[in-house]
């Protein structure tokens, strides 16, 4: 007699779908050695930031431990919640993201930010826009995966509308009332990308690109700011006393370092010289005391984590938990290359942290989180080639080779179930 049931596999998955195994482990290994660099540059530099902000040496490192332990709790909760659960909570995550957005914009400003991004609770401040990338992350997963089980992503109607008002959204929430277009940068990037994967028309991704691209061109001519930030990139050392003055810091930072760098402890720019050392400008602070060697390895850690998210892409058979991973390594890989550009002066100082290593409780906290999930997933990967249609596979498929859109997931015969007398 023979079987073609897959040994061990669960009665709610059928025929090939993916079966429940150890997780991705190199993701807790190469997230705690990106946690464990920040918290030390931190502790390294925390001297020069009390004598530059009045406060005790224990100050940063605290809050970082803080931070720390509390993202780790996020990762551990999110790891634990049933990934259909996390589709359930699209809708109740958008509508928090949006109520979010409404306090946020009665709450008070603070003197040294001028722009409505947290809401201030005491001593304690949250930053709507980690949710609204959450909430993006989640629905929009459900969302495209929908349309795809429905043969209707080319639909403009269904699907095209939708994408195109979630895009002003962005820009009218996040980058205009909010001031945040790193942030918004970071969502759009997260949009476009799972709207490729997911197999969205290139003429219709033609159209979001172009819209992207007006956007753009809107949000920074509207903005004396922005204008300024521009002009600043185009021309760095054109004023260093005002609006330029973040940028060249940075780039002295950069360039003090060198090839091997002063050595953890001895940054003279955290000591009031680089605004936002131990937050936006960590990199430049990193490149000081590492070097340029230091900081290609810090790079190629975050060039290996994302080949992790790739490896997971390639290998999830349900379409739903293939683009919340996408919308993650998105998520990941943007907000890293938008750090580090700003800081070496390839791209326009953003207000946005480095991923797992900047001072920062919310972002760290919702990146932690999404790697949570993504930790999850990575326990249901598959190297099987063909989909039944279930609950948890929407739509047979037999085909998964690379088309520029769809990560190709090889054939692995060792899942293949063997005949049984």
């Amino acid at each position: 007699m023979e079987s073609r049931r897959l040994r061990g596999a669960s009665p709610r998955y059928s025929g090939q779908a993916a079966r429940k195994h150890k997780p991705d482990y190199w993701l807790l290994v190469i997230g705690s050695l990106l946690l464990t660099i920040g918290l030390v540059v931190v502790y390294s530099i925390s001297p020069g930031l009390s004598a530059s902000q009045h406060t005790s040496q224990s100050y940063f490192i605290t809050k970082q431990l803080i931070d720390v332990g509390l993202g780790l709790a996020a990762f551990g909760i999110a790891s634990y919640i049933p990934l259909e659960v996390w589709r359930r909570l699209a809708k109740p995550l958008a509508l928090t993201a949006i109520v979010g957005s409404l306090i946020v914009m009665v709450s008070p400003i603070d003197d040294v930010y001028q722009a409505h991004r947290w809401i201030r609770l005491g001593g304690f401040s949250f930053q709507v826009a980690e949710l609204i990338k959450l909430a993006i992350l989640v629905g929009l997963a459900s969302f495209l995966s929908d349309r795809w089980k429905q043969g209707r992503l080319a639909d403009f109607n269904s699907t095209l509308k939708p994408l195109i008002f979630l895009l002003l959204a962005i820009g009218l929430v996040v980058a205009k009332l909010q001031s945040d277009l790193g942030s918004a940068g970071v969502m759009i990037a997260m949009m476009v990308l799972m709207a490729f994967v997911a197999g969205i028309p290139l003429k219709r991704a033609a159209m979001i690109a172009g819209l992207v691209v007006v956007l753009l061109v809107v949000a920074i001519s509207s903005s004396s700011y922005r204008r300024d930030r521009l002009a600043t990139f185009l021309h760095p050392q054109s004023d260093c006393q005002t609006t330029g003055y973040q940028a060249c810091q940075a780039l002295i930072s950069v360039g003090s370092g060198g090839v091997l760098g002063k050595g953890l402890g001895y940054s003279v720019q955290a000591y009031g010289y680089t605004p936002e050392a131990s937050n936006d400008s960590i990199f430049s602070i990193m490149a000081e005391q590492f070097g340029f060697m230091g900081t290609v390895v810090i790079v190629v850690i975050y060039g290996a984590f994302i080949g992790r998210l790739k490896r997971i892409i390639e290998h999830t058979p349900n379409q739903f938990r293939r683009l919340l991973v996408v919308g993650v390594m998105a998520w990941l890989s943007t907000q890293m290359i938008i750090n580090v550009g700003a800081m070496i002066g390839l791209l326009p100082l953003k207000g946005i942290t480095l991923p797992l290593i900047s001072q920062g409780g919310t972002s760290l906290i919702f990146i932690t989180a999404a790697l949570g999930i993504v930790f999850q997933i990575s326990r249901y990967t598959s190297y099987s080639v063909v989909e039944p249609a279930s609950e948890f596979n929407e739509s047979p498929t037999t085909n998964h080779s690379f088309d520029g859109r769809r990560l190709r997931r090889p054939h692995n015969p060792s899942l293949v179930a063997r005949p049984r007398a």
